[in-house]
């Protein structure tokens, strides 16, 4: 009981007052594939960085609304599309592409500040320094909670490991043998060991990747070598197993900074000037949860991207995540589309929770339809590689059952709505 309170207290200081993520770490190219979407459709997103929105958005997607609890993550979003309205390509790549910007209180003060909604104005205007280039974390992108993390691991890199030579030759790898044989001969022996297993079990560290206590519990539970070696088995299927020349998850994470060829679908040129020709005016930020936003709504959705919060809701406000998924259904068009992660390797929390739909009590597995093989496929190609599953599932409002047919199918198992989750990959 202590463990897990210091642990809360711990989690609630890292992200209570600050910036979280700086960089979404959700692979827009599975999702996309996995929604199939189209100019019609209407997506609730939690907004993390951003980026993932903005990805979606070049779909021409009807309307947008990224939801999250943190001001400063919708903050940081508002910022990305008012540089998108007011800033040309070259200056917005600077900004959001190598993480820092060497005349910031000009462009700032006189183009970027009244472009932004007062609480965004409020955060930028004490927190522009992130963007100066300057000092010890020189790049954006090792600012926030996670980007500390990512500079410490930088630290450890250039004066511990004393690889970043061998960083930089694995990162500009064109093959995957390639890749392969520098990662295993002068990569893994000099970065991987005791005390960087010591540092990712504490949860203090992995209060800083967003990680709660719940989801390392759950690996803990169900990982063969727990946390640690989860993360040593991604850090190798990351590194020897997909291609690196596209993969800017992990190059701003090692380098603080994109390239114009590796960096977000948003930060290419084409696609920037897609979304200044108003596919940003669709994105709409809203500070609250996913669960007061949508019953202070009328608006429905046609697909649902809900990341991996439900870990942390099932461990911790089981009730809270009753009543979101009862208001997800209930502002949700038949058929719509529903991504989520977790930790897990395998979910069982999410079909046996009880929702009300014509007058009628069903399971969550009774109305919901998973396409495991797509998953599968998608999860095993993830270039952030860090989740332990990745759920794709289809809402039936209109003929539930159709639901729990499939899934019955799929599983060979008996309606006990316990037994049915998604199954996870482990990828």
């Amino acid at each position: 009981m202590l463990a897990a309170t210091l642990s809360r207290a711990v989690f609630k200081i890292t992200h209570g007052k600050n910036l979280v993520y700086n960089t979404c770490w959700e692979d827009p190219r599975l999702d996309r594939t996995a929604l199939e979407l189209s100019q019609s459709d209407r997506l609730l997103v939690i907004t993390s960085a951003g980026c993932n929105a903005l990805d979606y958005a070049l779909d021409g997607l009807e309307r947008i609304d990224a939801v999250d609890v943190n001001s400063r993550q919708n903050a940081l979003l508002e910022l990305k599309l008012a540089g998108i309205r007011e800033l040309d390509y070259e200056t917005f790549f600077e900004l959001f592409g190598r993480g820092r910007l060497s005349d910031w209180d000009s462009i700032y003060g006189q183009t970027l500040r009244n472009a932004l909604p007062l609480a965004a104005r409020e955060y930028w205007d004490k927190n522009g320094k992130f963007f100066y280039g300057k000092g010890r974390r020189p790049s954006f992108y090792f600012r926030g909670s996670a980007g500390f993390f990512a500079w410490s691991m930088n630290v450890y890199i250039n004066r511990i490991a004393r690889i970043r030579p061998q960083i930089e030759r694995l990162l500009e790898a064109q093959t995957l043998e390639e890749q392969q044989q520098i990662y295993h001969d002068e990569v893994k022996s000099s970065f991987w060991g005791p005390r960087l297993e010591w540092l990712l079990k504490r949860d203090a560290t992995l209060s800083l990747l967003g990680v709660p206590r719940a989801q390392r519990k759950q690996l803990e539970k169900f990982y063969p070598g727990g946390i640690a070696k989860f993360i040593e088995d991604r850090l190798d299927a990351v590194f020897t197993k997909l291609p690196l020349k596209d993969n800017y998850f992990w190059r701003v994470y090692l380098t603080g900074e994109y390239t114009k060829e590796c960096c977000p679908e948003y930060l290419r040129e084409e696609n920037f000037a897609q979304l200044k020709g108003g596919l940003v005016d669709r994105i709409h930020t809203h500070t609250t949860t996913i669960l007061d936003f949508l019953e202070s709504t009328d608006q429905t959705y046609s697909r649902y991207v809900l990341l991996d919060h439900m870990d942390w809701l099932a461990e911790h406000h089981a009730d809270i995540l009753q009543r979101q998924w009862q208001a997800i259904v209930d502002h949700a068009d038949d058929g719509a589309r529903i991504l989520w992660r977790s930790a897990a390797l395998e979910v069982h929390f999410v079909d046996p929770i009880e929702v009300q739909l014509d007058d009628q009590t069903r399971y969550l597995h009774e109305l919901l339809g998973y396409n495991d093989q797509l998953a599968e496929e998608l999860h095993a190609k993830d270039r952030v590689n860090t989740y332990g599953s990745f759920a794709i599932a289809t809402l039936h409002k209109s003929s539930p059952y159709a639901a729990a047919d499939d899934n019955h199918e799929r599983t060979g198992a008996t309606q006990d709505p316990v037994s049915h989750g998604a199954l996870a990959h482990s990828g």
